[in-house]
């Protein structure tokens, strides 16, 4: 068990992040109030004084043996005014705290002491500052421990990344809609999402509800001289609704808002149960110019496990059906870890996901959240083996390539398979707006329906407020006009 005592840090949460890359929960005890020097353990010890020279020690003392690293700040501990100065200070333990675990117990990690959600973000800081590709990575793989692979990687990113953002125009934002209804409930779920059966009486109030927040919604957008430029509508499985009432809200939609800046319009049909040639067409024949069909995975015995109705032929005929409608911009997102797969059954998936040639592909790394019936039952299934996972990506990567998909968009979550990544991959030209948008949070994302997370960016001041969607749809359909005054008042400038 590792004893672990920080004195003197009001960040525990985010050192615990690095301790969480080495030691599962029940291998280490944080511990409260100053160290005892003479105990042994990771401690973290110092006595800072703001505006004077300051000195932390961090240590790892175990079996007798005792690794130091020293974090001197000659102009003392940041005061709470100075946002960067904290921001560097909490980066360099946070540094010390993954240089004693690495060389404690000999792990390299693809992200080193990265846990934070965009990475990108760090190139992007560089990329702005001058520095060119030898100089990122060389930064990435020498101060923040990533691998040359992982940095790589990165770059390609942001590089795709910046093309879109330089293009971006101020006066536009991005509309996020959600339906949080889906045929049955994943596994591995943890999404603000109801079951289509067991609220079936529900959606049509819930429906009339999101197409009243709509309407204020594009009122308030006019009134503030803002441009939609993508619009994502989400969930749960959109296409869940039935023909009509998905033609109701898409024509909605295009009645409410002025769609004449709008370059992405995308909608989720993920589930491949929930299509066919009506409704499909019924998509087609409005503004909708993306959709994506998400099989997760193409083993047959996995979707059953995981909660799935559709087999792999289903996948197969929804991709020929939407080919057929007209569709030719068509994202899939299959997810790397999923319980009992191994990597022969994940090259599987690959295979076929290749032969359906999607303009896009997303690959998630499974990611296990406490609100999931997974979380709970993980223990009963097969786990990925030591570097499994990293093949499975590495493997991604090269299908990717071989259907002359590029890497495009990244993120990672928490408590992810093989500490790893998400990355969307697609054909040149076809990236994702509205995924870079809410990934590097430069333009403002506007949400509406249950769950929804508008997030309003402030560039002049370098911030973003965010406006919470109540998640449950009960209550959402009642308490519409309290979640747009919460809109209203953040796009009111101050």
């Amino acid at each position: 068990m590792l004893r672990v005592s920080f004195a003197g840090i009001d960040f525990v949460s985010e050192l615990t992040d690095i301790i969480k890359l080495f030691f599962k929960e029940n291998e280490y005890e944080l511990l409260q109030g100053a160290p005892a020097l003479e105990e042994t353990g990771l401690f973290l010890y110092g006595r800072p004084e703001a505006g004077a020279k300051a000195l932390y020690t961090l240590g790892l003392k175990q079996a007798g043996k005792a690794d130091l690293y020293e974090i001197i700040l000659e102009d003392g501990i940041p005061a709470k005014s100075d946002l960067e100065g904290k921001k560097a200070f909490k980066r360099e333990v946070r540094r010390g705290v993954y240089m004693l675990l690495s060389e404690h117990t000999g792990k390299r990690l693809p992200w080193g002491m990265l846990t934070g959600i965009r990475p990108a973000k760090i190139v992007h800081e560089l990329m702005d500052e001058g520095l060119d590709r030898p100089r990122v990575e060389k930064r990435l793989t020498g101060y923040f421990k990533v691998s040359q692979a992982k940095a790589g990687l990165l770059y390609d990113v942001a590089t795709a990344e910046r093309e879109i953002l330089r293009n971006t125009p101020p006066d536009t934002v991005s509309l996020y809609i959600g339906i949080p209804f889906c045929a049955t409930r994943c596994l591995y779920c943890s999404f603000a999402s109801n079951t289509a059966g067991s609220v079936s009486g529900q959606m049509e109030a819930y429906i009339a509800a999101l197409k009243k927040e709509i309407a204020l919604t594009a009122g308030l957008l006019s009134d503030r001289g803002l441009r939609l430029q993508n619009i994502y509508i989400g969930g749960g499985t959109p296409t869940v609704l039935d023909t009509q009432a998905l033609k109701g809200l898409l024509d909605c939609i295009e009645m409410q808002f002025d769609l004449a800046a709008v370059r992405e319009y995308t909608l989720e049909a993920g589930r491949p149960d929930s299509l066919d040639t009506e409704k499909l067409l019924a998509i087609k024949d409005s503004a909708v110019n993306r959709i994506s069909i998400n099989p997760q995975t193409m083993n047959e015995s996995t979707l059953r496990l995981i909660g799935r109705n559709h087999t792999p032929d289903d996948v197969l005929r929804a991709f020929e059906l939407a080919r057929e409608s007209g569709f030719d911009n068509i994202n899939a997102d299959i997810i790397m870890g999923l319980p009992g797969e191994d990597i022969s059954m994940f090259e599987n998936t690959l295979r076929q996901i290749r032969e359906l040639c999607p303009e896009s592909l997303t690959v998630h790394a499974l990611a296990v959240k406490r609100a999931s019936a997974l979380a709970t039952e993980k223990d009963a299934f097969r786990r990925l083996r030591d570097g499994e996972a990293e093949s499975m990506m590495e493997s991604a990567a090269e299908y990717a390539r071989q259907m002359g998909l590029r890497p495009y968009y990244l993120y990672r979550q928490k408590n992810i398979a093989g500490n790893l990544e998400n990355t969307g991959y697609c054909k040149p030209g076809r990236e994702s707006l509205y995924n870079v948008q809410i990934m590097e949070e430069r333009q403002s994302i506007i949400a509406t329906g249950a769950g929804g997370v508008t997030k309003v960016v402030y560039p002049r001041e370098n911030r973003i407020e965010r406006a919470f969607n109540v998640k449950n749809a009960e209550e959402y359909i009642k308490r519409i006009d309290e979640m747009f005054e919460r809109k209203k008042k953040l796009l009111t400038v101050p």
